[in-house]
This record gives structure tokens, C-alpha cells and sequence, in this order.
């Protein structure tokens, strides 16, 4: 092996010997999920985003109503959830499909 060269691990996926920061680079890529809104603009941690349908909000007794501004949304890890905060609600995950991005 010359220098400059990497470490070669090998990916049981593909059956193939690749370099480390390849393979690292392909597990980190494969980890993230894209949530789109009901426009299918990419949402992200901290976006803003607004409902576009109102909702009931089950187990706490509220409507959220069309045209509420949630802020500084998070992403679940599901590419159809997002985790927010709202007042008087906790826990709150919303549908991607009944929000767009404000």
C-alpha cells in the first residue's frame, strides 16, 4: 500500500472491499431521511412551519387551526413525522403532509 492510501474494510452489502472513509461516508448518507412538506420543499431541524389543515389534537382536547405557525421544528428520524412544540401541548408530532414550510 502506498502512502496517502486508507484502510480497506469490506462492505458485506456490496461484496466489495472499499476504503473506510467511503464506507462511512455511504452509512451517513444512508442514516438521513428527507421530510418533505405537502409541497415537497425539504424540511430541516429549526424550520418553521404552517398547518395547512386544521387539526385535533388528540388527548388534549385543542384544534390546531389552519394557518398556525409551529417554529423551530425537529426531525424524528421518519421521513413522514416531525417533533414540535406548541403551548399547552406536549409531545406534539405533526404529519409532514399537513404542514409547509413558512
Amino acid at each position: 500500500m502506498s502512502e496517502g492510501e486508507g484502510d480497506f474494510v469490506y462492505d458485506e452489502a456490496t461484496g466489495e472491499w472499499v476504503s473506510a472513509g467511503d464506507l462511512a461516508a455511504r452509512t451517513a448518507a444512508a442514516g438521513r431521511t428527507e421530510v418533505r412538506d405537502a409541497l415537497g420543499t425539504q424540511l430541516s431541524d429549526g424550520d418553521s412551519v404552517t398547518l395547512i389543515k386544521d387539526l385535533k389534537v388528540k388527548g388534549a382536547g385543542q384544534t390546531l387551526k389552519r394557518g398556525t405557525v409551529i417554529k423551530s421544528i425537529r426531525l424524528t428520524g421518519d421521513d413522514q413525522e416531525i417533533d414540535c412544540r406548541y403551548e399547552g401541548i406536549k409531545g406534539l408530532v405533526l404529519r409532514a403532509e399537513f404542514v409547509r414550510k413558512s
